[in-house]
């Protein structure tokens, strides 16, 4: 039974705990994360990596008055034990619960929200200039994972605090992974400062002098800290390729580091001479992602996010994996490892998810073709511009969510000059437990609206495969929005086929009206009208299966045929489907026809279950049903009230 964390009711409470009480609440504090985790799902190896490093944090500084500022927010969960929700803590991504993530109108020291990565620090120097323009005096702490390194707006807004620096502290979270095994130039250069024994034996002597001087004013720490690290520079130019820290100190930081994110003590000293010093700083604390936990520090790719009722006897070996129900990601990779076999052409691009697109499996197949490109969404879509210029055809692979970060690259670069880039958008629609900085809901919205552009959902995983040999054979760029979880399990055809551009497709006829339906909502849509079949209402059900261009023949025929016309999509009301359906209609002149429309509803989702937030979002069947009846109440005025008195409408 935990001794301490009982006690802890804020983060003030630290400050009267001796160094074996601290260590022993953080080992209370992974019990607690690994049980609620393990049970609720949500993000494991990430915190438990943190532990030391967040206790140190609010024991140094003082919350909410000093600004803690996480980066992704991710890897959280410590933070929020500590600051008063810890007896809340067993409801984190449930429904009504806590977010997984950072959230402001979740508690103070919840200074900035977060959800999608390399945000803090250009939120943090914006904190810093507001407490210097108001004249305060509070600190400002960012805290960022190597991986969200990799991310350009990291480096904007260190560009940004050269040019106005300013009191802040940047933490350098580096545990060598994003969600899978970082890349690129960043992670080799942090790897330089982590593996030399020579710089790292100096380095330790160095500072052991510095802590057995006296205590001294601001201005001469600051003055040593220069002067030491001048001298660790000069060590680190003679025991490391790359000198000690010198992108950093280029950028105007004073570097501190590398230093253990699991030493206690050597955290709170190094935090506490940190906390003196004026101006911006970087303190490079080296962690081990899923520590405490053999696992995940084994695994910690398979551990960073696991599902609920997870059971950590042993880690499920890769056929047992595999024998699980496909999931879209799983048609994903494997037809585009198919395809892939056929067409040379064809490159692989993930920004950091190899794992979470699928890529990872492509990346076997085909080495050479495969790129990842760090948590770098804009770079991913142009750097598969230029690919594409000369002559391959690059299917960038990216969670719909994440795509907003790259809305500018898809107009200016992909489409202006109408290149054939495919954007495969995993997780498109409602995705539960992540809540609203994950669901991908606004993709079909952002995406019709651009010139030149195909973008289309299927109803289920044998269509998919169809569209995706579509989207590699067209000459322009397109989309397929795809959703998150298992397949419906239908069968596959043997031999892919190219669908006609902008044709959908009859599944039901019907008289009374017309159900038009994109992506998974078709099913919804046709258990629907077998139900209103049975209540009298003659139902044609079509799947749309383009967003853009749509069907504009089709759809005029059912208009002018039922004058009765119902859109399901699981994506913003605002500027979707529904919307281009309207405005085909307003272009044709086809005034009269009655219309209703089902979606997302103009308002950010929070954290839950998909069925729940569909129920949320009125996208059951019964809601289809209830809408279908409202459409033909003027046509057929006593067939509600004939079905009542029956009482056939009944909850569904």
């Amino acid at each position: 039974m935990a001794q301490i964390l009982p006690k802890i009711q804020g983060p003030a409470q630290l400050r009267s705990l001796d160094l074996p009480d601290l260590n022993l609440l953080c080992s209370e504090i992974r019990e607690m994360i690994i049980e609620v985790v393990t049970k609720n799902g949500g993000h494991l190896a990430p915190n438990l990596g943190v532990v030391e490093l967040t206790v140190a944090l609010h024991r140094v500084y003082n919350s909410p008055k000093d600004k803690i500022i996480w980066d992704v927010s991710h890897q959280a969960y410590p933070h929020k034990i500590l600051t008063g929700r810890s007896d809340r803590f067993h409801t984190i991504r449930t429904q009504g619960g806590l977010s997984g993530f950072a959230s402001r109108r979740e508690s103070p020291h919840d200074s900035y929200g977060a959800g999608h990565a390399s945000t803090s620090i250009s939120a943090g120097v914006g904190f810093a200039k507001a407490r210097d323009l108001q004249g305060g005096n509070e600190r400002v702490v960012v805290v960022i994972g190597d991986g969200a390194l990799t991310g350009g707006l990291a480096f904007e807004g260190l560009n940004n605090l050269r040019e106005y620096p300013t009191d802040i502290t940047i933490v350098l979270n580096d545990n060598e992974m994003s969600i899978s095994r970082n890349v690129g130039g960043i992670a080799h250069y942090l790897s330089k400062l982590r593996i030399s024994p020579a710089y790292q034996t100096a380095r330790k002597n160095l500072h052991s002098i510095l802590d057995r001087l006296p205590r001294l004013s601001d201005d001469h720490i600051k003055f040593l800290y220069s002067l030491f690290d001048k001298a660790e520079d000069t060590l680190a130019y003679m025991t490391v390729p790359t000198a000690k820290g010198h992108i950093f100190q280029e950028m105007g930081l004073l570097y501190v580091g590398p230093v253990d994110g699991h030493n206690m003590r050597e955290l709170l000293e190094t935090l506490e001479n940190v906390k003196k010093i004026r101006g911006p700083v970087l303190v490079h604390v080296r962690t081990i992602k899923g520590k405490g936990l053999v696992q995940a520090e084994n695994d910690a790719t398979r551990f960073h996010g696991v599902s609920p009722n997870t059971t950590l006897d042993e880690i499920p070996d890769k056929a047992s994996l595999e024998s699980k129900k496909p999931v879209y990601t799983d048609i994903f990779a494997n037809t585009l490892i198919d395809l892939a076999k056929e067409n040379r052409k064809i490159i692989g691009i993930t920004a950091a998810m190899p794992s979470g697109t699928g890529l990872s499996k492509f990346q076997k197949e085909f080495p050479n073709r495969y790129f990842d490109v760090g948590i770098a969404e804009n770079h991913a879509v142009v750097f598969a511009a230029g690919l594409a210029c000369q002559g391959f055809k690059p299917v960038c692979a990216v969670y719909s969510t994440f795509l907003q970060r790259a809305y500018d690259p898809v107009v200016h670069d992909v489409c202006l000059q109408n290149l054939p880039v495919v954007l495969a958008l995993d997780r498109g629609g409602i995705v539960g437990d992540d809540g609203p900085t994950h669901h991908g809901v606004f993709d079909l919205s952002f995406l019709r609206s651009i010139p030149n552009i195909v973008v289309m959902t299927p109803k289920d995983e044998n269509e998919f495969r169809h569209m995706l040999k579509t989207a590699v054979e067209h000459s322009g760029p397109v989309a397929v929005r795809y959703p998150r979880g298992s397949v419906f399990g239908v069968p596959l055809d043997q031999e892919l086929r190219c669908l006609p551009i902008g044709k959908g497709e009859i599944l039901r006829k019907g008289k009374d009206l017309a159900i038009f339906a994109v992506g998974p909502m078709v099913q919804t849509a046709l258990e629907a009208a077998e139900k209103l079949s049975d209540m009298g209402v003659d139902a044609a059900v079509v799947n749309a299966r383009f967003v853009k261009p749509l069907d504009k023949d089709l759809l005029l025929s059912f208009a002018e045929n039922t004058r009765r016309i119902l859109t399901l999509e699981e994506n913003a009301l605002q500027g979707g489907f529904g919307s281009a359906v309207m405005e085909c209609l307003s272009d044709a002149e086809s005034f009269g026809v009655r219309v209703a429309r089902l979606g997302i509803p103009d308002a950010f989702l929070e954290h839950g279950t998909i069925k729940a937030l569909r129920e949320q979002c009125g996208l059951t069947v019964g809601d289809v049903v209830k809408a279908a009846f409202k459409l033909c109440e003027e046509r057929q005025p006593t067939l509600l009230a004939e079905v009542q008195r029956k009482r056939l409408l009944r909850p569904v």
